[in-house]
């Protein structure tokens, strides 16, 4: 019986490589699953292959891959539409580019805030309001005073004197601080108007990126080439293994029934069992003569079935199936 071989294990190099073809072919069946043209009212995007790409396997081979590109196309209106923001954002763009010249003088220059021009104009104007009101208001206070029968150069004429005076120094320090305040905001104000104009027509002309449609995704499941090898090569060895057994059963069962006193004038012929043949001659039957290996062991014989066309009553059926030859019926080999 011919020893069964084991099954060759994988190349794991050459199942890699397998593995990684069969990732590429199932990311590119991926990517043309999902670009998918698109027309709307407004454009369309189309997709159209425009050559392969090499992609490195990993193992100093490459695979070639579909390249693409995507097109948009704008509907009549919304491309009118383009052209004309473009040109106001060229034009923004453009005055921002002329003004933005101004801020080095703007900014080199200080803010004016002088206190003696201020105050000025501010004493100048408070004087057109408080003044009448505080001669108004003096003549009703000597009125009161001699109705109260207080004269000049008294007491209490003096220290009413000093309280009307205190209020009128009040109010115009009142206006030197509070009109001063209102304007250095109107300095800051002319100062930096300029600046904000040219920053709002800068910020305008911003560049717009164009806005694609998104694509819808599918995903395709990838082949696990390496799991595939793998359960082959467990299941090939795994029938190696049983064939094994079997062998290692049936050569039992033959080696202690052919060694038994029953099958003493018979000798195992079946062609099924032997190996390594070679043709040594010819049987005065007109058959040929063998040397073989059978049951582990180097033997020169005849084979059954040529046996059984010349001499049927010399061929006898072992109870394991193989055939058995009485070599003392064919007289033996020589």
């Amino acid at each position: 019986m011919k020893t069964p071989s084991p099954p060759p294990a994988p190349d794991p190099v050459a199942t890699a490589r397998a593995q990684g073809a069969s990732n590429i072919g199932t990311a590119a069946a991926t990517q043309t699953i999902n670009m998918v043209d698109q027309y709307t009212p407004d454009g369309s995007l189309v997709y159209e292959q425009v050559g392969t790409a090499g992609v490195p396997d990993g193992f100093g081979g490459t695979s070639q891959v579909p390249r693409y590109k995507a097109t948009q196309t704008l509907s009549e209106q919304q491309q009118q539409l383009k052209g004309v923001n473009d040109a106001t954002d060229m034009n923004l763009a453009t005055l921002a580019r002329d003004q933005s010249g101004r801020l080095g003088s703007l900014l080199g220059t200080p803010v004016n805030i002088n206190n003696e021009a201020t105050e000025a104009r501010l004493m100048e104007l408070g004087r057109k309001r408080l003044d009448p009101m505080f001669d108004r208001r003096q003549q009703e206070f000597e009125t009161d005073m001699v109705n109260r029968g207080i004269r000049p150069g008294s007491a209490a004429y003096s220290a009413a004197r000093s309280d009307f005076e205190q209020g009128r120094n009040d109010a115009y320090t009142s206006l030197l601080l509070g009109g001063r305040g209102q304007a250095v905001q109107e300095a800051l104000a002319e100062r930096n108007q300029p600046i904000n104009e040219i920053t709002a027509l800068m910020s305008g002309s911003q560049v717009s990126q164009p806005n694609f449609t998104n694509t819808p995704n599918t995903q395709v499941a990838g082949v696990d080439y390496t799991g595939l090898v793998r359960d082959k090569f467990n299941a090939d060895m795994a029938a190696y293994q049983g064939k094994v057994s079997e062998r290692n059963a049936a050569m039992g069962a033959m080696g202690g029934l052919f060694g038994t006193a029953a099958m003493l004038p018979f000798k195992m012929s079946d062609r099924r069992l032997k190996s390594a043949v070679i043709r040594l001659g010819t049987h005065p039957l007109g058959i040929g003569v063998y040397e073989f290996e059978v049951l582990g062991r180097r033997e020169r014989g005849v084979m059954a079935d040529e046996v059984e066309v010349v001499m049927p009553a010399a061929v006898a059926r072992h109870p394991l199936g193989f055939a058995v030859v009485d070599y003392g019926m064919i007289g033996g080999v020589a």
